[in-house]
């Protein structure tokens, strides 16, 4: 409660000036968010145009990998109902790729509330 009761008051404190500006004039805030962004925007170019250059080289061949192998994705997702009981998928030396299911472990049988004395 003493946290919430902080928050507010700190809030109070930086957006009074904000909403008491001119609605016409952008105001410190809005011209430091505007600037913020406009960093982010020009630090993330690079990562984004590696990005797009890399879908565009991957691109055509994940389409093909999609079409052929997409139904049998298919098929794999309505058999699996519970993922977190398989291992992460394994590549063999000769290329073949598994997913080992998970030991079972020993399930407790169900309490029936009465208690052995």
């Amino acid at each position: 409660m003493k946290h919430t009761a902080s928050l507010i008051f700190a809030f109070s404190l930086f957006s009074a000036p904000v909403l008491a500006e001119d609605k016409d004039a952008p105001g410190l805030m809005q011209r430091g968010a505007e600037m913020f962004l406009e960093g982010l925007r020009q630090e993330m170019s690079p990562a984004l145009d590696n990005l797009q250059e890399l879908a565009e080289q991957a691109g055509p061949s994940m389409m093909n990998f999609l079409a052929e192998m997409g139904p049998a994705f298919a098929d794999l997702l309505d058999e699996v109902e519970d993922w977190s009981r398989y291992s992460a998928p394994e590549i063999l030396p000769n290329g073949d790729i598994i997913i080992r299911r998970k030991p079972d472990q020993e399930i407790d049988p169900p309490s029936t509330g009465e208690t052995d004395i």
